[in-house]
């Protein structure tokens, strides 16, 4: 007798069960969605809000993240175009007689231009006072001092009229030669000459260690942070016979913003006239120097710096 297979009926209690089941996960879901709902008192605090981030060590690796959370990705900023140096690098053939060098340096990049004989040596006259008076204001705030009214005084006297009575007594006071050592090491000067027992007129500089020397003032290792900007101020109100050469190559209204100091001498030892400049402008320094005949006098030399300087200026075609 063929038995047959039991079919086991569905029963009120399984049903039950599983509405249970489906009732919990419902739940279940509702709690979730309300612990991520900004503002819901089962809100989570571990949740990190729509554009702000998790605190740290709360964001969950391998969860979604929102895109319109995310900060717009910065565009690539456009390089800034160097302004060009008012000077062109060029070969100079001037109706000038006797010898004349020049070089400029580019404070931005260090990077120097000049004549070939740029590296050539000539007597600084008052150009080195610059450096005497940078020297002395670095010095005494090296050793913790203000400078009197009087030595400012001094100090100002010998940049704006190139006085030299003064100039001599900070000479003395800064060990003489040991001062044109110190310019020599601070100023990473490669050409130029102390001029033992001969005096600061007698330093030899080239123009090449000119324009560093103007570096070296304007970027404050000079004079140091306290007395560059005073410096400076007082190199661009050079005034009376000391005001020639480089700035005057420039518009009127440009030359105010131009630092300067110059030297002048007849040397009878040699029979020359020694001229000299130094300039230093927002973006460069320049140092001139020429030589020639003691006959033709200062005023010769003081319009051929200017000369110079005005052949080397980008617009002078």
């Amino acid at each position: 007798m063929a038995r047959r297979r039991a079919t086991a009926r569905p029963s009120g209690g399984t049903s039950l069960g599983k509405l249970i089941a489906v009732t919990a996960i419902l739940i279940g879901m509702v709690l979730v969605s309300l612990r991520l709902l900004p503002g819901s008192p089962f809100e989570s605090q571990a949740a990190a809000r729509w554009g702000e981030p998790a605190a740290p060590g709360e964001r969950q690796t391998g969860s979604a993240t929102d895109r319109r959370a995310r900060p717009p990705a910065a565009s690539p900023s456009p390089r800034a175009t160097r302004e060009p140096l008012p000077f062109v690098a060029k070969d100079l053939d001037l109706d000038i007689e006797g010898w004349y060098s020049w070089s400029v340096l580019d404070r931005r990049t260090g990077e120097i231009i000049g004549s070939d004989n740029m590296a050539e040596t000539s007597t600084t006259a008052s150009l080195i006072k610059s450096w005497i008076v940078a020297d002395y204001l670095r010095r005494t705030a090296e050793a913790g001092k203000t400078p009197s009214d009087a030595k400012l005084a001094d100090a100002t006297k010998i940049i704006r009229d190139s006085d030299n009575t003064r100039t001599e007594q900070f000479y003395n006071s800064l060990d003489r030669e040991a001062s044109i050592k110190r310019l020599l090491s601070l100023c990473e000067l490669t050409d130029s000459k102390v001029a033992s027992d001969e005096g600061w007129s007698r330093t030899e500089l080239s123009p090449r260690d000119t324009a560093r020397l103007g570096q070296c003032i304007a970027d404050g290792r000079a004079a140091g942070p306290k007395w560059t900007r005073w410096l400076l101020s007082e190199m661009k109100q050079v005034r009376g016979a000391g005001d020639f050469g480089i700035r005057k190559a420039f518009p009127a209204a440009e030359r105010k913003n131009i630092a300067i100091k110059n030297g002048w001498i007849d040397r009878t030892r040699e029979q020359e006239m020694h001229i000299n400049c130094l300039a230093i402008g927002d973006t460069w320094t320049m140092g001139v120097m020429v030589r020639y005949p003691i006959n033709m006098g200062y005023e010769y030399g003081m319009k051929n710096c200017q000369k110079i300087t005005e052949a080397l200026l980008r617009d002078a075609g």
